[in-house]
């Protein structure tokens, strides 16, 4: 890999300092954070970031789905910029790493180059996209979706959360819904730091994950519709208990997974049990599904089963079952290219690495079908993530920055 600031170093400790600023806004008491997406903590992070961009002499600005992009013009302007970040919002009890990492990393990397007095050939672009998580409108990777052409913006916009707010109004109720369009623009690449969210680089003993891309997901909503009754006066013969019948569900879901080995993901994340009174047989449960699986072929053959077989368990059990496909998303490779500079950069500064498929959804997802993408992970502890307990370590943030400016550095000055 050529570039020539290949021994330029970030500062771990501003790294680490910063990241510990961030996590202080929506600071739970267990240690984690709790940022939904477009609310007012989301906003007070928000503003933050932006504070840290304009101090470091960033450009920033907003598109119409609330992603931020804050730029550092290169030699070039007319060049196409080179993009890396991640995302600013949590899950509801969420670690204070998974997304923010990626993006204060990033803001570290456009401090290093302003230290460093180094000007690159094309301009680069730090960017905090909107709701990665999913977690407060149920769909995951929005601003990146909208953004990449996989989600219609209004249909986007028109999600409600469980208070009956619409993401479009909670855009409007931040502030950040800016002016330009929510649409992809020309893109050198794209680059996320993120942590594994999984155990292998920790059981490996490995400080850098070079991922070559992502597993194929498809997620579902289920409803189970049975009979309200009397718990104290309904026989098990007159019984349609929407809650056994979903239970018998989400034991389908594990076997379904389990059958398939180590590569097998199956998750029921989210249930609703009505009328949720303790004396009252329920009548109705609603709940989430996903499968996961690295390969296509195979997620393909899970989503042409599961539902038949779902269905099979709900007239057994004497229910119905509402089964609606939210998302489906391919197994999605990074550019050879760009994972390269990943390999490169974690070899020439040192560091033992590993190739990985990211388990876990990311940005870089969608971005990466239309703009050459890459990710970095770096462990976690116990492999834990969505969870207030997550952690990594100083130097672990330290060393994934590091990669993240050389291969920045050396895609925005590789010669076109």
């Amino acid at each position: 890999m050529s570039n020539p600031a290949s021994n330029q170093r970030i500062d771990g400790r501003r790294l680490w300092d910063s990241l510990m600023a961030m996590a202080e806004i929506g600071a739970t008491e267990k240690g984690g954070v709790r940022r939904l997406a477009l609310g007012p903590v989301d906003k007070a992070g928000r503003d933050r970031f932006r504070g840290w961009c304009q101090e470091a002499g960033l450009t920033v600005r907003t598109d119409a789905m609330g992603n931020m992009f804050a730029r550092r013009e290169g030699r070039d302007p007319s060049r196409p910029p080179v993009l890396f970040g991640s995302h600013l919002d949590s899950q509801p009890s969420g670690g204070k790493f998974d997304g923010a990492l990626g993006v204060i990393a990033g803001l570290e990397v456009m401090r290093t180059l302003n230290e460093t007095g180094i000007q690159t050939e094309a301009p680069v672009e730090l960017v905090n996209w909107t709701d990665e998580e999913g977690s407060r409108f149920g769909k995951a990777m929005m601003g990146s979706g909208v953004w990449a052409g996989v989600f219609d913006q209004a249909a986007t916009e028109a999600l409600l959360d469980t208070e009956g707010m619409s993401l479009g109004q909670a855009l409007d109720s931040t502030g950040y819904r800016g002016t330009e369009p929510a649409s992809r623009f020309p893109a050198d690449s794209y680059f996320e730091l993120h942590i594994e969210q999984g155990p292998i680089l920790e059981r490996e003993n490995k400080q850098i994950g070079i991922v070559t891309g992502g597993q194929a997901q498809v997620w579902y909503d289920a409803v189970v519709n049975g009979q309200d009754s009397h718990a104290g006066t309904t026989p098990p013969s007159l019984r349609k208990d929407a809650l056994v019948g979903a239970a018998r569900i989400i034991d389908l879901v594990d076997r379904t997974m389990r059958a398939r080995g180590e590569d097998g993901r199956g998750t029921v994340g989210q249930l609703f049990v009505l009328p949720n009174s303790r004396n009252v047989v329920p009548g109705e449960v609603r709940f989430s599904v996903e499968f996961r699986h690295p390969d296509q072929a195979e997620l393909g053959r899970i989503a042409a089963q599961f539902p038949r077989d779902a269905g099979f368990v709900a007239r057994d059990s004497e229910v119905t079952l509402e089964l609606t496909e939210r998302v489906r998303l391919p197994a999605q490779p990074f550019d050879p290219a760009c994972v390269a500079l990943v390999r490169e950069a974690a070899a020439r500064l040192g560091y033992t690495a590993r190739e990985i498929v990211s388990g876990a959804g990311h940005d870089a997802i969608f971005v990466a079908q239309h703009v050459p993408s890459a990710m970095i992970f770096t462990p976690c502890r116990d492999g834990l993530s969505h969870n207030e307990a997550e952690h990594i370590e100083p130097n672990q943030a330290e060393a994934g920055c590091q990669v993240l400016l050389q291969v920045v550095l050396a895609r925005a000055n590789r010669v076109v």
